[in-house]
């Protein structure tokens, strides 16, 4: 079997998701499966080199994991013809010019969320990226995970019959870093640095919502800065210029209402830190990022209020678990997959730049609801948008 090498510059590894989720758990874990088999019968083997400010981190990582290279110097990398795409997990702040940099140099380019700062930003990479003719996506990784694809499923079954309402509810609680140290690094708690809850979860609302049930039409936001004050790696306190909490109702097309709370500052009583409820004329639904159980109205319980007797319905009880029906990859590495295969063998690929541009301005607009107290329309970025694709089936939507 003929075997084609695909050089990645991947900078930012040495943070959290950068190293876990990409690196190894996704390009290193395809390494170790023998690489991707392309349609044609070709394996395509991913070849890192490891980018980034810290010489002694990347060193250490490559040493760690028998990688030959890495630099901090991006432009070396991007110099390099045998480097075919460059990713980007670095703040959010710093992705603007090496993307446009990467995108100059003719590498296709695939980038966390959110794929800017500020819409007009993510709106000038998309469309760089676009007249370049280089190829382009953005990490959305929620909706490669079971529990949403075990909802889509339901969606595409036609289960909830209409589909009313969808209630989510997001977060956990970070430490402030005092009495315990914080499990998130501070810049999230840092407006100047492109923290805040809004920019780091309303992207992933975005494409969850229009991924799975329909577009998002408006938006209204309550955004809040629970926790005044944190302290940093270093020991410092320093003040929260960031929102860490946020309750929005989104309306999506077709009269669907959406209601997610997100917070780094509420204590976890759910089975997962994401849990999403779906009501539907013909049933209802709760999704986790691994889990999804379901209730038909068939076997829906029919209780009666009375607040004066004790509750003896064990609701929880009356769910049924939707089965797993085949084996679920990592999600990062599942989508890492198909957008490798969309560069060699051109397979469709629809989480675009352009598509994380849409989640940039859900954010902005939720910000912006919260300063005006204003329900916000959302109007659409293109006249004619791509249609999204079932990242299941690959069917269009």
């Amino acid at each position: 079997m003929p075997r084609r090498t695909i050089g990645i510059a991947m900078n930012g590894v040495t943070g959290r998701m950068g190293y876990r989720q990409h690196l190894v758990r996704s390009i290193l874990a395809i390494r170790d499966q023998g690489g991707l088999a392309l349609p044609d019968g070709t394996t395509l083997w991913p070849e890192p080199i490891l980018v980034g400010r810290n010489a002694e981190k990347l060193k250490a990582l490559a040493e760690r994991h028998g990688l030959d290279r890495w630099t901090t110097s991006l432009d070396e990398a991007l110099a390099d013809p045998d480097i075919e795409v460059y990713f980007d997990a670095q703040l959010t702040r710093l992705r603007g010019p090496a993307v446009r940099a990467a995108v100059a140099a003719g590498k296709h380019v695939y980038a966390e969320k959110p794929s800017a700062d500020s819409l007009a930003q993510a709106l000038e990479l998309a469309r760089l990226a676009d007249r370049a003719g280089v190829k382009n996506g953005v990490v959305q990784d929620k909706i490669f995970l079971p529990g949403l694809l075990k909802l889509r499923r339901l969606v595409e079954s036609g289960f909830f019959g209409r589909v009313l309402s969808v209630r989510g509810e997001f977060g956990y609680w970070v430490f402030e870093g005092d009495w315990q140290s914080a499990q998130r690094p501070s810049w999230n708690y840092r407006a100047e640095d492109g923290g805040g809850i809004v920019l780091d979860m309303f992207p992933h609302w975005q494409y969850v919502l229009e991924g799975v049930f329909a577009p998002i039409r408006s938006v209204y936001a309550h955004a809040a800065t629970h926790i005044p004050e944190r302290r940093d790696e270093q020991n410092q306190r320093f003040a929260a210029s960031a929102d860490d909490a946020a309750y929005a109702v989104f309306e999506l097309e077709g009269g669907i209402v959406a209601q997610i709370n997100s917070s780094w500052a509420v204590r976890v009583n759910r089975d997962e830190l994401v849990e999403f409820q779906v009501d539907g004329t013909h049933g209802s639904a709760v999704a986790g990022l691994r889990t999804c159980r379901a209730q038909h109205r068939a076997v829906t319980p029919k209780p009666v209020w009375n607040p004066d007797v004790p509750t003896t319905e064990r609701f929880r009880e009356q769910w049924q678990e939707v089965p797993d029906n085949e084996d679920f990859d990592n999600g990062f590495k599942a989508q890492w997959e198909l957008f490798l295969a969309h560069i060699a063998a051109d397979t469709p690929f629809p989480h675009t730049l352009m598509s994380g541009a849409r989640g940039v301005q859900i954010a902005e607009l939720g910000l912006e609801s919260a300063r005006t107290g204003r329900r916000v329309p959302v109007p659409d970025l293109v006249p004619n948008p791509t249609p999204t694709l079932s990242p299941h089936t690959g069917a269009d939507q």
